[in-house]
Protein backbone atom coordinates (compact mmCIF):
# COMPACT_ATOMS: atom_id res chain seq x y z
CA UNK A 1 0.00 0.00 0.00
CA UNK A 2 1.19 3.78 -0.55
CA UNK A 3 2.56 5.62 2.53
CA UNK A 4 1.92 9.26 2.08
CA UNK A 5 3.64 11.56 4.52
CA UNK A 6 0.17 12.80 6.10
CA UNK A 7 -2.89 11.81 5.76
CA UNK A 8 -6.55 13.82 6.79
CA UNK A 9 -8.78 11.26 7.77
CA UNK A 10 -12.54 11.41 7.92
CA UNK A 11 -13.09 15.37 7.39
CA UNK A 12 -15.64 17.71 5.50
CA UNK A 13 -13.88 18.55 3.04
CA UNK A 14 -14.76 22.24 1.50
CA UNK A 15 -12.30 22.52 -1.12
CA UNK A 16 -12.14 25.98 -1.95
CA UNK A 17 -14.13 25.66 -5.67
CA UNK A 18 -17.44 26.31 -4.34
CA UNK A 19 -18.42 22.64 -4.89
CA UNK A 20 -20.52 21.40 -1.77
CA UNK A 21 -18.80 19.42 0.98
CA UNK A 22 -17.96 16.04 1.11
CA UNK A 23 -16.57 13.53 3.28
CA UNK A 24 -13.18 12.62 2.15
CA UNK A 25 -9.47 12.01 2.91
CA UNK A 26 -6.92 14.43 1.92
CA UNK A 27 -3.09 12.69 1.48
CA UNK A 28 -0.39 14.65 1.53
CA UNK A 29 3.43 14.27 0.07
CA UNK A 30 6.48 16.41 -0.38
CA UNK A 31 4.40 19.47 0.86
CA UNK A 32 1.63 19.20 -1.67
CA UNK A 33 -1.88 17.64 -2.21
CA UNK A 34 -1.37 14.12 -3.25
CA UNK A 35 -5.09 12.35 -3.57
CA UNK A 36 -8.98 13.87 -1.97
CA UNK A 37 -11.27 11.36 -1.62
CA UNK A 38 -10.92 8.19 0.32
CA UNK A 39 -6.99 7.42 0.77
CA UNK A 40 -5.72 3.70 0.92
CA UNK A 41 -2.81 3.46 2.67
CA UNK A 42 -1.48 4.87 5.73
CA UNK A 43 0.50 8.20 6.41
CA UNK A 44 3.70 8.70 8.37
CA UNK A 45 1.67 10.70 10.17
CA UNK A 46 -2.06 10.74 10.09
CA UNK A 47 -4.73 13.37 11.71
CA UNK A 48 -8.17 12.72 12.46
CA UNK A 49 -10.91 14.84 11.06
CA UNK A 50 -13.76 13.40 11.80
CA UNK A 51 -16.72 15.72 12.42
CA UNK A 52 -14.12 18.89 11.47
CA UNK A 53 -14.15 20.53 8.29
CA UNK A 54 -10.78 20.42 6.23
CA UNK A 55 -10.36 23.73 4.01
CA UNK A 56 -7.48 25.41 2.07
CA UNK A 57 -5.56 27.86 4.28
CA UNK A 58 -6.15 31.34 4.13
CA UNK A 59 -4.69 34.03 2.04
CA UNK A 60 -4.53 37.26 3.52
CA UNK A 61 -3.76 39.52 0.56
CA UNK A 62 -3.30 42.94 2.63
CA UNK A 63 -1.01 43.02 5.22
CA UNK A 64 1.62 45.20 6.88
CA UNK A 65 4.32 42.75 7.97
CA UNK A 66 7.11 44.33 5.79
CA UNK A 67 8.62 45.11 9.50
CA UNK A 68 7.82 42.67 11.78
CA UNK A 69 8.89 39.67 8.82
CA UNK A 70 12.33 40.82 9.69
CA UNK A 71 11.93 39.45 13.25
CA UNK A 72 9.04 37.28 13.84
CA UNK A 73 9.07 33.80 12.33
CA UNK A 74 5.41 33.00 13.63
CA UNK A 75 3.95 36.38 11.76
CA UNK A 76 1.41 36.31 14.71
CA UNK A 77 -1.49 37.31 15.21
CA UNK A 78 -2.39 36.02 11.28
CA UNK A 79 -1.08 32.42 12.42
CA UNK A 80 -3.47 32.31 15.05
CA UNK A 81 -6.40 32.48 12.53
CA UNK A 82 -5.64 30.40 9.82
CA UNK A 83 -3.71 32.07 7.55
CA UNK A 84 -0.86 30.72 5.99
CA UNK A 85 -0.05 33.11 2.77
CA UNK A 86 0.36 36.77 3.83
CA UNK A 87 0.85 39.81 1.42
CA UNK A 88 2.15 42.52 2.35
CA UNK A 89 3.96 45.87 0.77
CA UNK A 90 0.58 47.19 0.75
CA UNK A 91 -0.97 50.64 0.16
CA UNK A 92 2.52 52.44 -1.30
CA UNK A 93 4.54 52.00 2.12
CA UNK A 94 7.21 49.54 2.95
CA UNK A 95 11.19 48.87 3.32
CA UNK A 96 12.68 49.06 -0.10
CA UNK A 97 14.40 49.65 -1.74
CA UNK A 98 16.02 52.38 0.44
CA UNK A 99 19.23 54.97 0.65
CA UNK A 100 21.26 53.66 3.94
CA UNK A 101 20.67 57.27 5.08
CA UNK A 102 17.11 57.08 4.52
CA UNK A 103 16.01 54.57 7.09
CA UNK A 104 14.62 56.92 9.28
CA UNK A 105 12.35 58.35 6.82
CA UNK A 106 10.57 54.76 5.73
CA UNK A 107 9.87 54.54 9.63
CA UNK A 108 8.58 57.61 10.44
CA UNK A 109 6.59 56.82 7.41
CA UNK A 110 5.37 53.17 8.23
CA UNK A 111 4.81 54.44 11.87
CA UNK A 112 2.63 57.23 10.87
CA UNK A 113 0.70 55.72 7.67
CA UNK A 114 0.08 52.41 9.93
CA UNK A 115 0.22 52.91 13.27
CA UNK A 116 3.64 50.74 14.03
CA UNK A 117 5.77 51.98 16.92
CA UNK A 118 8.90 53.46 15.38
CA UNK A 119 10.91 52.42 18.08
CA UNK A 120 9.84 48.62 17.57
CA UNK A 121 10.80 48.97 13.82
CA UNK A 122 14.22 50.68 14.65
CA UNK A 123 14.80 47.91 16.42
CA UNK A 124 13.43 44.89 14.92
CA UNK A 125 14.50 45.61 11.26
CA UNK A 126 17.77 44.44 9.93
CA UNK A 127 18.26 46.70 7.20
CA UNK A 128 20.53 43.92 5.63
CA UNK A 129 19.63 45.27 2.21
CA UNK A 130 19.15 47.99 -0.02
CA UNK A 131 17.59 47.08 -3.27
CA UNK A 132 14.58 45.18 -3.36
CA UNK A 133 15.90 42.29 -4.33
CA UNK A 134 17.99 42.75 -1.57
CA UNK A 135 15.16 42.51 0.40
CA UNK A 136 13.30 39.85 -0.65
CA UNK A 137 16.76 37.93 -0.65
CA UNK A 138 16.96 39.05 3.14
CA UNK A 139 13.82 37.78 3.86
CA UNK A 140 14.56 34.49 2.57
CA UNK A 141 16.98 33.68 4.74
CA UNK A 142 14.63 33.09 7.62
CA UNK A 143 12.24 30.23 7.89
CA UNK A 144 9.13 30.92 8.75
CA UNK A 145 5.78 29.27 9.69
CA UNK A 146 3.93 30.52 7.22
CA UNK A 147 4.16 31.97 3.54
CA UNK A 148 5.13 35.75 3.24
CA UNK A 149 4.73 37.43 -0.24
CA UNK A 150 6.06 40.97 -0.66
CA UNK A 151 5.25 43.74 -3.26
CA UNK A 152 7.32 47.09 -3.84
CA UNK A 153 6.02 50.04 -2.65
CA UNK A 154 5.38 53.50 -4.24
CA UNK A 155 6.61 55.53 -1.17
CA UNK A 156 10.02 53.91 -0.94
CA UNK A 157 10.61 53.73 -4.46
CA UNK A 158 10.27 58.02 -4.73
CA UNK A 159 12.29 58.32 -1.66
CA UNK A 160 15.48 56.16 -3.02
CA UNK A 161 15.06 57.74 -7.03
CA UNK A 162 13.80 61.47 -5.36
CA UNK A 163 15.49 62.03 -2.36
CA UNK A 164 13.93 64.36 -0.38
CA UNK A 165 12.05 65.68 -2.94
CA UNK A 166 10.25 62.59 -3.06
CA UNK A 167 7.75 63.91 0.05
CA UNK A 168 7.66 67.51 -1.31
CA UNK A 169 4.21 67.64 -3.03
CA UNK A 170 5.09 70.58 -4.81
CA UNK A 171 8.18 68.45 -6.80
CA UNK A 172 7.11 66.69 -10.04
CA UNK A 173 10.05 63.92 -11.43
CA UNK A 174 11.03 64.28 -14.68
CA UNK A 175 11.34 61.81 -17.35
CA UNK A 176 14.49 60.18 -16.79
CA UNK A 177 13.28 59.81 -12.85
CA UNK A 178 9.82 58.56 -13.57
CA UNK A 179 12.12 55.63 -16.11
CA UNK A 180 14.12 54.78 -13.29
CA UNK A 181 11.01 53.97 -10.82
CA UNK A 182 9.78 51.98 -13.88
CA UNK A 183 13.10 50.23 -14.24
CA UNK A 184 13.46 49.32 -10.13
CA UNK A 185 9.72 48.59 -10.03
CA UNK A 186 9.89 46.29 -12.58
CA UNK A 187 13.16 44.83 -11.63
CA UNK A 188 11.63 43.72 -8.39
CA UNK A 189 8.99 42.14 -9.83
CA UNK A 190 11.31 40.50 -12.08
CA UNK A 191 12.69 39.55 -8.52
CA UNK A 192 9.90 37.99 -7.17
CA UNK A 193 7.67 41.12 -5.72
CA UNK A 194 3.91 40.03 -6.32
CA UNK A 195 3.07 43.38 -7.95
CA UNK A 196 3.52 47.54 -7.22
CA UNK A 197 1.14 49.24 -4.80
CA UNK A 198 0.19 52.42 -4.40
CA UNK A 199 -1.64 55.19 -2.41
CA UNK A 200 -3.89 58.23 -2.86
CA UNK A 201 -5.27 59.07 0.70
CA UNK A 202 -4.71 62.18 2.59
CA UNK A 203 -5.06 59.94 5.78
CA UNK A 204 -2.23 58.21 5.27
CA UNK A 205 0.30 60.61 6.91
CA UNK A 206 3.91 60.25 8.28
CA UNK A 207 4.43 60.46 11.74
CA UNK A 208 5.69 64.33 11.32
CA UNK A 209 2.17 64.75 9.78
CA UNK A 210 3.11 64.99 6.33
CA UNK A 211 0.99 63.16 3.74
CA UNK A 212 2.10 59.95 1.82
CA UNK A 213 4.49 60.77 -1.20
CA UNK A 214 2.48 59.05 -3.50
CA UNK A 215 -0.56 61.22 -2.72
CA UNK A 216 -0.01 63.81 -5.65
CA UNK A 217 1.60 61.30 -7.89
CA UNK A 218 0.80 62.25 -11.63
CA UNK A 219 -0.35 60.86 -14.45
CA UNK A 220 2.65 60.40 -15.81
CA UNK A 221 4.21 58.94 -12.89
CA UNK A 222 1.64 56.28 -12.24
CA UNK A 223 1.32 55.55 -15.84
CA UNK A 224 5.06 55.31 -16.42
CA UNK A 225 5.81 52.98 -13.59
CA UNK A 226 2.97 50.89 -15.09
CA UNK A 227 4.30 50.46 -18.58
CA UNK A 228 7.54 49.23 -16.90
CA UNK A 229 6.15 46.75 -15.18
CA UNK A 230 3.54 45.79 -17.71
CA UNK A 231 6.49 45.12 -20.01
CA UNK A 232 7.71 42.18 -17.37
CA UNK A 233 4.05 40.32 -18.75
CA UNK A 234 4.12 39.78 -14.26
CA UNK A 235 2.55 41.23 -11.25
CA UNK A 236 -0.25 43.16 -9.84
CA UNK A 237 -1.39 46.44 -8.92
CA UNK A 238 -3.31 47.54 -5.66
CA UNK A 239 -4.15 51.03 -5.02
CA UNK A 240 -6.14 52.91 -2.16
CA UNK A 241 -7.92 56.33 -2.55
CA UNK A 242 -10.19 58.55 -1.18
CA UNK A 243 -11.63 58.60 -4.69
CA UNK A 244 -13.44 61.82 -3.10
CA UNK A 245 -13.23 62.95 -7.20
CA UNK A 246 -14.47 59.01 -8.23
CA UNK A 247 -14.85 59.27 -11.71
CA UNK A 248 -10.85 60.92 -12.35
CA UNK A 249 -9.31 59.16 -9.37
CA UNK A 250 -11.19 55.79 -10.70
CA UNK A 251 -10.03 56.70 -14.49
CA UNK A 252 -6.36 57.43 -13.47
CA UNK A 253 -6.41 53.68 -11.82
CA UNK A 254 -8.16 52.10 -14.63
CA UNK A 255 -5.34 53.59 -16.58
CA UNK A 256 -2.45 51.91 -15.25
CA UNK A 257 -3.94 48.43 -15.34
CA UNK A 258 -5.44 49.21 -19.16
CA UNK A 259 -1.71 50.55 -20.41
CA UNK A 260 0.09 47.29 -17.98
CA UNK A 261 -2.28 45.11 -19.27
CA UNK A 262 -1.76 43.83 -15.91
CA UNK A 263 -4.82 43.42 -12.85
CA UNK A 264 -5.40 45.87 -10.58
CA UNK A 265 -7.39 45.58 -6.91
CA UNK A 266 -8.79 48.80 -5.44
CA UNK A 267 -9.88 49.26 -1.76
CA UNK A 268 -13.75 49.30 -1.65
CA UNK A 269 -15.61 51.33 1.73
CA UNK A 270 -18.40 53.06 2.40
CA UNK A 271 -16.73 56.18 3.83
CA UNK A 272 -18.61 58.75 6.20
CA UNK A 273 -18.73 62.47 4.21
CA UNK A 274 -19.20 60.81 1.07
CA UNK A 275 -22.61 59.99 -0.93
CA UNK A 276 -23.56 56.66 1.53
CA UNK A 277 -23.87 54.80 -2.08
CA UNK A 278 -20.90 55.75 -3.54
CA UNK A 279 -19.63 52.10 -3.27
CA UNK A 280 -21.78 51.02 -5.47
CA UNK A 281 -20.83 53.90 -7.95
CA UNK A 282 -17.22 52.67 -7.57
CA UNK A 283 -18.73 48.65 -8.04
CA UNK A 284 -20.11 49.95 -11.08
CA UNK A 285 -17.27 51.32 -12.30
CA UNK A 286 -15.26 48.00 -11.56
CA UNK A 287 -18.04 46.38 -13.63
CA UNK A 288 -17.84 48.40 -16.43
CA UNK A 289 -13.68 47.87 -16.91
CA UNK A 290 -14.54 44.18 -16.47
CA UNK A 291 -17.01 44.43 -19.25
CA UNK A 292 -14.19 46.19 -21.57
CA UNK A 293 -11.43 43.63 -20.64
CA UNK A 294 -9.71 45.69 -17.84
CA UNK A 295 -8.89 43.53 -14.72
CA UNK A 296 -9.73 45.35 -11.53
CA UNK A 297 -11.13 43.91 -8.53
CA UNK A 298 -12.47 45.62 -5.53
CA UNK A 299 -11.21 44.76 -2.18
CA UNK A 300 -13.64 44.72 0.43
CA UNK A 301 -13.27 44.33 4.33
CA UNK A 302 -15.63 41.63 6.13
CA UNK A 303 -17.02 44.18 8.56
CA UNK A 304 -17.27 47.64 9.93
CA UNK A 305 -13.78 49.42 10.05
CA UNK A 306 -13.39 50.93 12.83
CA UNK A 307 -11.27 52.48 16.22
CA UNK A 308 -10.58 50.20 19.32
CA UNK A 309 -10.20 52.80 22.22
CA UNK A 310 -8.91 51.55 25.83
CA UNK A 311 -6.84 52.98 28.14
CA UNK A 312 -3.81 50.96 27.05
CA UNK A 313 -4.40 52.83 23.29
CA UNK A 314 -3.17 55.74 22.18
CA UNK A 315 -6.40 57.08 21.71
CA UNK A 316 -9.24 56.97 24.30
CA UNK A 317 -12.02 59.02 25.71
CA UNK A 318 -10.43 60.02 28.74
CA UNK A 319 -7.38 61.86 27.31
CA UNK A 320 -8.45 65.18 27.29
CA UNK A 321 -9.10 65.01 31.20
CA UNK A 322 -6.48 67.20 33.34
CA UNK A 323 -7.08 64.54 36.45
CA UNK A 324 -6.60 61.14 33.86
CA UNK A 325 -3.75 63.33 32.72
CA UNK A 326 -2.04 64.03 36.22
CA UNK A 327 -2.44 59.83 36.13
CA UNK A 328 -0.44 59.14 33.30
CA UNK A 329 3.16 57.74 34.05
CA UNK A 330 2.37 55.07 36.82
CA UNK A 331 1.72 51.64 36.77
CA UNK A 332 -1.80 50.53 34.94
CA UNK A 333 -3.37 48.82 38.24
CA UNK A 334 -2.37 52.20 39.87
CA UNK A 335 -4.51 54.19 37.38
CA UNK A 336 -7.35 52.05 37.32
CA UNK A 337 -7.61 52.36 41.02
CA UNK A 338 -7.81 55.95 41.16
CA UNK A 339 -10.09 56.29 38.28
CA UNK A 340 -12.41 53.33 40.00
CA UNK A 341 -12.98 56.16 42.95
CA UNK A 342 -16.29 57.46 42.54
CA UNK A 343 -14.82 61.08 42.69
CA UNK A 344 -11.96 60.78 40.36
CA UNK A 345 -15.13 59.24 37.71
CA UNK A 346 -17.22 62.33 38.94
CA UNK A 347 -14.21 64.93 38.58
CA UNK A 348 -12.96 63.00 35.14
CA UNK A 349 -16.88 63.05 33.49
CA UNK A 350 -17.00 66.92 34.79
CA UNK A 351 -13.79 67.67 32.44
CA UNK A 352 -14.95 66.24 29.40
CA UNK A 353 -17.91 68.23 29.67
CA UNK A 354 -15.93 71.20 28.75
CA UNK A 355 -16.57 72.13 24.96
CA UNK A 356 -14.44 70.18 23.16
CA UNK A 357 -13.01 67.90 25.48
CA UNK A 358 -15.61 64.62 24.52
CA UNK A 359 -13.57 62.88 21.94
CA UNK A 360 -16.69 60.49 22.03
CA UNK A 361 -18.92 63.68 20.39
CA UNK A 362 -16.53 63.99 17.90
CA UNK A 363 -17.19 60.62 16.56
CA UNK A 364 -19.86 58.02 15.36
CA UNK A 365 -21.36 55.95 17.49
CA UNK A 366 -19.33 54.26 20.43
CA UNK A 367 -19.96 50.40 21.61
CA UNK A 368 -18.48 48.12 23.90
CA UNK A 369 -16.69 45.40 21.93
CA UNK A 370 -17.39 43.13 25.08
CA UNK A 371 -15.37 39.64 25.52
CA UNK A 372 -16.86 38.22 22.22
CA UNK A 373 -16.48 40.62 20.18
CA UNK A 374 -19.34 41.88 18.55
CA UNK A 375 -19.14 44.44 15.24
CA UNK A 376 -22.68 44.33 14.58
CA UNK A 377 -24.54 46.14 17.66
CA UNK A 378 -27.92 47.87 17.21
CA UNK A 379 -27.95 52.09 16.96
CA UNK A 380 -29.61 51.76 20.73
CA UNK A 381 -26.64 50.04 21.97
CA UNK A 382 -24.38 53.41 21.57
CA UNK A 383 -22.39 54.32 24.82
CA UNK A 384 -22.74 57.78 26.28
CA UNK A 385 -19.11 59.08 27.95
CA UNK A 386 -20.36 57.91 31.56
CA UNK A 387 -20.89 54.17 29.97
CA UNK A 388 -17.77 54.27 27.96
CA UNK A 389 -16.20 55.24 30.98
CA UNK A 390 -17.02 51.78 32.67
CA UNK A 391 -16.49 50.27 29.63
CA UNK A 392 -12.86 51.34 30.06
CA UNK A 393 -12.68 49.97 33.41
CA UNK A 394 -13.72 46.90 33.05
CA UNK A 395 -11.26 43.51 33.15
CA UNK A 396 -8.73 45.56 35.52
CA UNK A 397 -8.96 48.66 32.90
CA UNK A 398 -8.80 46.60 29.73
CA UNK A 399 -12.28 47.19 28.34
CA UNK A 400 -12.29 48.09 25.21
CA UNK A 401 -14.88 51.43 23.40
CA UNK A 402 -15.44 50.35 19.80
CA UNK A 403 -16.27 52.70 17.32
CA UNK A 404 -16.71 52.01 13.21
CA UNK A 405 -15.93 54.47 11.21
CA UNK A 406 -16.21 53.05 7.92
CA UNK A 407 -19.11 50.33 6.49
CA UNK A 408 -21.49 51.70 9.24
CA UNK A 409 -22.77 54.91 7.76
CA UNK A 410 -26.77 53.25 8.40
CA UNK A 411 -26.06 51.51 11.33
CA UNK A 412 -26.11 47.98 9.99
CA UNK A 413 -24.14 45.88 7.81
CA UNK A 414 -26.10 45.75 5.08
CA UNK A 415 -23.48 47.71 3.10
CA UNK A 416 -20.89 45.04 4.16
CA UNK A 417 -22.09 42.37 2.75
CA UNK A 418 -23.59 43.72 -0.46
CA UNK A 419 -19.67 44.49 -1.02
CA UNK A 420 -18.87 40.67 -0.04
CA UNK A 421 -21.16 39.42 -2.79
CA UNK A 422 -20.44 41.17 -5.62
CA UNK A 423 -18.79 38.89 -8.29
CA UNK A 424 -15.48 41.02 -9.04
CA UNK A 425 -14.80 41.89 -5.12
CA UNK A 426 -12.34 39.79 -3.01
CA UNK A 427 -11.98 40.14 1.10
CA UNK A 428 -8.49 42.14 1.92
CA UNK A 429 -8.06 45.35 3.95
CA UNK A 430 -7.55 43.51 7.16
CA UNK A 431 -4.08 44.90 7.43
CA UNK A 432 -2.21 42.39 9.86
CA UNK A 433 0.70 43.65 11.28
CA UNK A 434 -0.24 47.76 11.09
CA UNK A 435 -2.84 49.79 13.40
CA UNK A 436 -1.13 48.33 16.48
CA UNK A 437 -2.81 50.27 19.15
CA UNK A 438 -6.36 51.47 17.70
CA UNK A 439 -7.58 48.64 15.03
CA UNK A 440 -7.60 44.50 15.32
CA UNK A 441 -8.87 43.69 11.80
CA UNK A 442 -6.13 40.88 11.21
CA UNK A 443 -9.48 38.29 12.59
CA UNK A 444 -10.99 39.44 9.17
CA UNK A 445 -10.53 35.60 8.06
CA UNK A 446 -12.18 34.31 11.09
CA UNK A 447 -14.98 36.76 11.15
CA UNK A 448 -15.88 35.50 7.95
CA UNK A 449 -16.95 31.85 8.75
CA UNK A 450 -17.79 33.09 12.47
CA UNK A 451 -20.09 35.42 11.93
CA UNK A 452 -21.29 35.59 7.81
CA UNK A 453 -21.23 31.48 7.57
CA UNK A 454 -23.05 31.10 11.19
CA UNK A 455 -24.07 33.91 13.37
CA UNK A 456 -25.57 36.34 10.78
CA UNK A 457 -29.34 36.50 10.69
CA UNK A 458 -30.60 33.60 8.61
CA UNK A 459 -31.65 35.68 5.87
CA UNK A 460 -28.14 37.40 5.18
CA UNK A 461 -25.88 34.10 5.78
CA UNK A 462 -23.45 33.11 3.94
CA UNK A 463 -22.23 29.49 2.89
CA UNK A 464 -19.48 28.17 4.14
CA UNK A 465 -18.38 27.11 0.68
CA UNK A 466 -18.80 30.31 -0.79
CA UNK A 467 -16.55 31.73 2.23
CA UNK A 468 -13.77 29.74 1.75
CA UNK A 469 -13.86 30.00 -1.82
CA UNK A 470 -13.46 33.54 -0.99
CA UNK A 471 -10.79 33.44 1.14
CA UNK A 472 -8.52 30.53 0.14
CA UNK A 473 -8.99 30.43 -4.05
CA UNK A 474 -9.70 34.16 -4.87
CA UNK A 475 -7.80 36.21 -2.59
CA UNK A 476 -4.98 33.59 -4.06
CA UNK A 477 -5.88 34.48 -7.51
CA UNK A 478 -6.24 37.73 -7.39
CA UNK A 479 -2.04 38.47 -7.00
CA UNK A 480 -1.30 35.75 -9.50
CA UNK A 481 -0.86 32.88 -6.48
CA UNK A 482 -2.39 29.57 -8.56
CA UNK A 483 -0.87 26.90 -7.03
CA UNK A 484 -2.66 27.28 -3.92
CA UNK A 485 -6.20 28.02 -2.27
CA UNK A 486 -7.73 24.73 -3.80
CA UNK A 487 -7.83 20.74 -2.01
CA UNK A 488 -7.03 19.08 -4.84
CA UNK A 489 -3.97 16.72 -6.09
CA UNK A 490 -0.88 19.07 -7.04
CA UNK A 491 -1.50 22.25 -4.96
CA UNK A 492 0.24 22.99 -2.10
CA UNK A 493 -0.91 21.18 0.97
CA UNK A 494 -1.77 24.43 3.13
CA UNK A 495 -4.97 23.68 5.16
CA UNK A 496 -6.90 24.19 8.00
CA UNK A 497 -8.98 21.39 9.83
CA UNK A 498 -11.26 23.53 11.74
CA UNK A 499 -15.46 23.66 13.36
CA UNK A 500 -16.93 25.92 11.82
CA UNK A 501 -19.41 25.53 15.01
CA UNK A 502 -17.14 27.02 17.14
CA UNK A 503 -14.73 28.88 15.40
CA UNK A 504 -14.25 32.43 17.24
CA UNK A 505 -12.44 35.53 17.54
CA UNK A 506 -11.31 35.81 21.11
CA UNK A 507 -11.45 38.92 23.46
CA UNK A 508 -9.07 41.93 22.28
CA UNK A 509 -6.07 42.24 23.99
CA UNK A 510 -3.18 44.74 24.14
CA UNK A 511 0.36 42.94 24.32
CA UNK A 512 4.07 44.68 24.75
CA UNK A 513 5.77 42.14 22.49
CA UNK A 514 7.05 43.97 20.00
CA UNK A 515 10.82 44.99 19.84
CA UNK A 516 11.74 47.56 22.74
CA UNK A 517 8.70 46.29 24.31
CA UNK A 518 6.54 48.04 22.03
CA UNK A 519 2.66 47.30 22.21
CA UNK A 520 -0.07 46.07 19.97
CA UNK A 521 -3.65 45.41 20.10
CA UNK A 522 -4.35 41.21 19.03
CA UNK A 523 -6.86 38.59 19.24
CA UNK A 524 -6.69 34.62 19.75
CA UNK A 525 -9.19 32.40 18.02
CA UNK A 526 -11.22 29.33 18.62
CA UNK A 527 -12.52 26.47 16.81
CA UNK A 528 -8.84 26.20 14.49
CA UNK A 529 -8.13 22.20 15.09
CA UNK A 530 -4.63 22.68 13.22
CA UNK A 531 -3.32 24.92 10.69
CA UNK A 532 -0.76 23.03 7.90
CA UNK A 533 1.91 24.63 5.87
CA UNK A 534 2.92 22.19 3.12
CA UNK A 535 1.80 19.28 4.76
CA UNK A 536 3.22 20.55 8.57
CA UNK A 537 1.18 21.77 11.34
CA UNK A 538 2.17 24.98 12.17
CA UNK A 539 -0.34 25.34 14.57
CA UNK A 540 -2.32 23.08 16.78
CA UNK A 541 -5.22 24.03 18.67
CA UNK A 542 -4.19 27.78 19.18
CA UNK A 543 -0.94 26.97 19.90
CA UNK A 544 2.59 27.39 17.22
CA UNK A 545 4.09 24.12 17.31
CA UNK A 546 7.61 25.65 16.19
CA UNK A 547 7.53 23.82 12.80
CA UNK A 548 8.73 26.64 10.13
CA UNK A 549 7.43 25.51 6.97
CA UNK A 550 7.33 28.77 5.32
CA UNK A 551 9.03 31.17 3.81
CA UNK A 552 9.31 33.55 1.06
CA UNK A 553 6.78 33.20 -2.07
CA UNK A 554 8.73 35.08 -5.24
CA UNK A 555 6.18 35.84 -7.76
CA UNK A 556 3.05 34.53 -9.32
CA UNK A 557 2.88 31.04 -9.07
CA UNK A 558 0.78 28.96 -11.95
CA UNK A 559 -1.69 26.16 -11.34
CA UNK A 560 -0.42 22.49 -10.91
Amino acid sequence: MAEHDLVVRGGTVVDGTGARRRRADVAVTGGLVTAVGEVEGRGRRELDADGLVVAPGWVDVHTHYDGQASWDPLLTPSCWHGVTTVVMGNCGVGFAPVEPDRHEWLVALMEGVEDIPGTALHEGITWEWESFPEYLDALARSPKAIEVAAQVPHAALRGYVMGDRGADHEAVPDGDEIARMGRLAAEAVEAGALGFTTSRTIAHRSSDGRPTPSLTATADELLGIARAVGSTGKGVFQAVADLDDLEGEFALLRAMAEVARRPLSISTLQRPGQPHDAYRRLLELVTAANADGVQIRSQVAARPVGLMLSLQGTVHPLRASATYQALVGRPHAEVVAELRRPEVKARVLAELAAPGADLLAAFPPAFALGDHPRYDPRPDEALDLAAAYDVLLEHDGTGVVYVPIMNYVDGDMAAVREMLVHPLAVPGLGDAGAHCTMICDASFCTYLVQHWAREAPADQRLDLEWVVQRQAAATAALVGLHDRGLLAPGFRADLNVLDPQTVAIGRTEMRHDLPAGGKRLVQRATGYHATLVAGEVVVQDGEPTGALPGGLVRGARPAP
